[in-house]
């Protein structure tokens, strides 16, 4: 795996103060993200939550806010309980023209132990174009 941070941007047909809600109100989180017990967009909350490739095996992630700009940037660390590594995870909006461009950067996944298939590269890009392309969408653009 290479050191390469994943990018992936996607335009919603709805303003930055709709999606800037989506990823810091824990309430909405949880209907297209992961429900989380507790989430406060304010640098060093720390929260996780539960997931994993199938039901039978599921990770513990740890994470904590590094920084906050409200309505444009949101960033968090995100590690897994019992292996090495750790990685970050950055929301940006902008704004287009009444519409909203995300940019998800997730950097740092080279940190994670390589012999475990379930923390490649091509997993999180898997998992964030499905969240960020197909949930978090349809959530804001309902």
């Amino acid at each position: 795996m290479n050191s390469e941070s994943f990018i992936i941007e996607r335009t919603y047909n709805a303003p930055i103060a709709t999606v800037w809600k989506a990823i810091t109100d824990k309430n909405e989180m949880k209907q297209w993200y992961f429900d989380l017990a507790e989430f406060k967009p304010e640098v060093g909350f720390e929260f996780q939550f539960t997931g994993g490739p199938s039901l039978e095996k599921q990770y513990l992630h740890l994470c904590k806010i590094t920084e906050v700009i409200p309505d444009k940037k949101l960033t968090h660390s995100w590690r897994y309980d019992g292996y090495e590594g750790n990685s970050y995870v950055t929301f940006e909006l902008f704004d287009e023209d009444g519409k909203t461009r995300l940019k998800l950067t997730h950097a740092g996944l080279e940190t994670f132990p390589k012999e475990n298939p379930d923390l490649a590269k091509h997993n999180f890009v898997a998992g964030w174009t499905d969240i960020i392309g197909r949930s978090l969408k349809e959530f804001v653009e309902k």
